[in-house]
C-alpha cells in the first residue's frame, strides 16, 4: 500500500464539522478501581471483529484515563441511554479523577473495572494492541465479558447529545 505523504490533510477545523453529521453511540470507558478509578465520555466505539471479538476505541493521549487503561491492561465500556446525557458531560470533562464516579452507581465487572450499573449495556475487556496515532492512542479491546440493559440509545449528533426517537 503506497504512503501518500504529499497529499494535503483537511484542516481540523473542516474535519469536525464533516464528522458532526457521523451519528455515533456515547459510551464512558472506565478502568481501575477504588481510588485508582479513571474514565471519559468518548463517542469513537467501534466493533472490529469477530474473531476472536474485538472492539477499538479512541482516546486522547493527554487524558489520565489513558495512561490508566496502558497501566491496567484492561477496561469496561459502559452504554449510556437516553436521560444520562448530565452523566456523559461530567465524563467529558465536568469533574476530574475519580470525583466522575461519584453521582452514579457504579459497579466493579469480572476483570474488576468499572461499569455503570444502569446503562443499557456494558462490555468488558483485556487490552489487545494500543497504537498511537496523532493526538489518539487507539485500544483495541479483546472482549471477555457483556451485560445486556434496557433503553433507548444516546447519541453525539451535529455536537449535541440525543436520544433516538422511538420507532
Amino acid at each position: 500500500m503506497s504512503q501518500m505523504t504529499d497529499v494535503r490533510s483537511v484542516e481540523a477545523a473542516e474535519f469536525r464539522l464533516a464528522m458532526r453529521n457521523l451519528a455515533s453511540g456515547v459510551a464512558i470507558v472506565a478502568t481501575g478501581s477504588e481510588n485508582a478509578r479513571r474514565g471519559l465520555t468518548v463517542s469513537s466505539v467501534t466493533s472490529l471483529c469477530m474473531e476472536p471479538p474485538c472492539l477499538l476505541v479512541g482516546i486522547n493521549a493527554s487524558s489520565e484515563t489513558h495512561g490508566a487503561m496502558l497501566a491496567n491492561g484492561r477496561f469496561g465500556i459502559s452504554l449510556l441511554g437516553k436521560g444520562q446525557e448530565e452523566l456523559a458531560l461530567r465524563f467529558a470533562g465536568g469533574a476530574k479523577g475519580v470525583d466522575r464516579f461519584a453521582t452514579a452507581p457504579w459497579e466493579q465487572g469480572v476483570l474488576d473495572v468499572p461499569l455503570l450499573e444502569p446503562s443499557i449495556g456494558a462490555l468488558e475487556c483485556v487490552l489487545h494492541h494500543h497504537q498511537m496515532v496523532g493526538t489518539h492512542g487507539l485500544f483495541i479491546g479483546r472482549i471477555v465479558a457483556t451485560r445486556g440493559g434496557n433503553g433507548d440509545p444516546l447519541v453525539n449528533f451535529q455536537g449535541a447529545l440525543r436520544a433516538l426517537p422511538q420507532a
